[in-house]
């Protein structure tokens, strides 16, 4: 049996990440709430909320774990043409919630969004409060990608991006990656697989190691000049 968490104790602790499930890969828990205390509990012990609508919360740690050092970013022939063309502008928290809207929209070939309302609520309430941040992209003054996730120590949690236009989404990933470098962030965690990421230079590691790097880093402080506008 899964724990079952208490909606009305925000600060109640999750089980030990060790006992998650292998299948599905890394389901720990189900319930409880999605307050900022709570959800940033869950960030600084490796776990994530992800679930789809009629389904209660679910918390999440998956076994392995894709991650990215901002040092191992790789830039492919054609993402270094772009970059240098310099077509796009990247800013940072000027349209917090047309990003998390834009990526909730349903992808191609689907017809639901994990990132339900009460979701979005929660992560703009996170940005409000200074630990959720978005990176946009924007062509001609119209935002076309971007991607959100928060921050936590000297630890960057990417949550979702988007594009609508060709590279809008790698563009910002490698902006994002370029400051947090300069910021001292560490370790920039991306979930699980995939080939998108993998292409950029992300990489998997244990869930062990992973929460090994999150007890070194998640309290270290970030240059005092990150995420100013």
């Amino acid at each position: 049996m899964l724990p079952l968490l208490d909606p009305e104790q925000a600060d109640q602790a999750f089980p030990p990440v060790s006992e998650a499930l292998s299948e599905p890969d890394g389901l720990l828990a189900v319930g409880g709430c999605l307050s900022s205390q709570r959800i940033i509990n869950a960030y600084t012990q490796g776990i994530f909320p992800w679930y789809s609508h009629d389904d209660p919360i679910l918390w999440w740690s998956p076994d392995p774990r894709l991650v990215i050092f901002p040092e191992k970013l790789y830039l492919s022939r054609s993402l270094h043409k772009t970059l240098r063309k310099q077509t796009f502008q990247i800013t940072f928290n000027t349209a917090f919630s047309q990003v998390i809207k834009a990526c909730a929209a349903p992808r191609t070939d689907e017809t639901g969004t994990w990132l339900l309302p009460e979701m979005q609520q929660a992560y703009c309430r996170l940005h409000d409060e200074g630990h959720a941040h978005s990176i946009e992209t924007w062509h001609q003054g119209e935002l076309v990608g971007g991607l959100y996730g928060i921050a936590v120590g000297q630890v960057f949690f990417g949550e979702s991006m988007f594009y609508r236009k060709t590279d809008a989404s790698k563009i910002a990933f490698v902006g994002l990656i370029q400051h947090l470098s300069r910021w001292g962030y560490q370790l920039i965690d991306c979930q699980v697989h995939t080939q998108h990421l993998i292409s950029l230079g992300a990489e998997e590691i244990t869930r062990s190691i992973f929460s090994s790097l999150l007890k070194q880093y998640h309290h270290c402080k970030p240059h005092p000049t990150a995420w100013q506008k």
